[in-house]
């Protein structure tokens, strides 16, 4: 049985899996059920049949990554539904409805008025939640990859140049080693700009009195990685609040990591978190959650911040970030994340830049 076989049949025996079958349209999703990486196609899983509709740009393509689906070849993939759907004998279908679109449904029920549409967001994506050893592998590799170029691009990190010309040849040195993709558009903010937490590269000149934070990542056969680094441009020029506010945020992030083990909630990961800034008298600077899942998405489930809308046990094989950060409007900003595996005791990192004051 593939991979694919294998996750479809977890989909299969999840409790809430009361629908006739299944209609996937997200690419993450259907990537994770076929392998096919086409920019256009659904998956029909039905619980005897699996049915990849294509136009004839991926005809070929379908066949060689998918081949546990029958392949059908359609002018346009709603009549092609219809088509499929129509003497099936089925009664409900699920759908992701977090992707689909208003115009989406109104096509379906059109094309299909017996159809019961039935919502089945997150299905999925529960299956996704925990990684096997190969999508660990993959995405530590990403992380890896991530990580020598940002080694090899250090020496341009000096007073006089730009944010944008960082971000070039971080990315740049990412594509070299063998990255497929980028994570996201790199971020690099420096001095008062810091405290954008996804600033946009601009074209300000580094100082020597600056803290610089860059927040990076590859993507690897698929999937992603994710980290940031702070560093002051210049040890000699940084000054006492900027060293004390970066060994807060250091303090927090080493809080939310030493209490990574299975059987913890999400949220009290974010806690251990936020409680260390909020102690420290910088509560209001730190605005966002804790962390995330990564994987075939660089920000996917479990969310872990302070009022997550599902509070997830963590479980072995889950992989996630923990990334504080204190941001204080326009003076500066510290944000140092890692992303980290769950394992029966505890959690082993994935990205290994070292965040001490002053790596650089």
């Amino acid at each position: 049985m593939s991979v694919y076989a294998r996750r479809i049949a977890k989909l299969w025996e999840r409790p809430n899996a009361l629908v006739d079958a299944y209609l996937i349209v997200s690419p993450e999703n259907r990537f994770y059920l076929s392998g096919f990486t086409g920019s256009a196609g659904w998956l029909l899983i039905g619980k005897h049949s699996r049915v990849l509709l294509t136009d004839f740009r991926y005809a070929e393509q379908a066949a060689a990554q998918a081949p546990d689906y029958e392949v059908v070849v359609v002018p346009r993939l709603t009549q092609g539904l219809a088509g499929r759907v129509g003497d099936s004998g089925w009664k409900t279908i699920g759908i992701e409805t977090h992707r689909v679109t208003v115009q989406m449904l109104d096509q379906w029920r059109n094309a299909l008025p017996g159809i019961e549409w039935v919502a089945a967001a997150g299905h999925v994506e529960s299956l996704r939640l925990v990684k096997d050893a190969n999508e660990v592998a993959r995405i530590h590799k990403a992380s890896d990859i991530a990580d020598q170029a940002l080694k090899s691009i250090t020496p341009l990190i000096r007073p006089g140049i730009s944010e944008r010309a960082i971000a070039v040849a971080l990315e740049h040195a990412m594509r070299e080693l063998g990255a497929d993709a980028l994570s996201f558009p790199t971020i690099v903010a420096s001095g008062p700009r810091g405290s954008l937490p996804h600033a946009e590269p601009s074209t300000r000149l580094l100082e020597a009195q600056d803290l610089v934070t860059i927040d990076f990542g590859a993507v690897f056969d698929h999937y992603h990685s994710d980290e940031t680094v702070t560093w002051p441009v210049s040890d000699s020029q940084a000054n006492g609040r900027q060293r004390e506010i970066y060994d807060i945020v250091k303090q927090a992030q080493t809080a939310g990591l030493q209490v990574l083990k299975p059987g913890i909630r999400v949220s009290a990961v974010d806690q251990a978190t936020r409680n260390v800034i909020a102690q420290a008298g910088l509560g209001d600077y730190f605005g966002h959650g804790t962390g995330h899942g990564v994987g075939l998405e660089v920000h996917e489930d479990p969310f872990i911040g302070p009022h997550p809308l599902v509070d997830f046990e963590l479980t072995v094989g889950m992989v996630i970030t923990v990334e504080p950060g204190v941001y204080i409007p326009d003076v500066l900003g510290v944000r140092l994340e890692d992303t980290v595996v769950i394992t029966a005791t505890g959690y082993e990192r994935l990205t290994h830049w070292d965040k001490q004051w002053g790596a650089l």
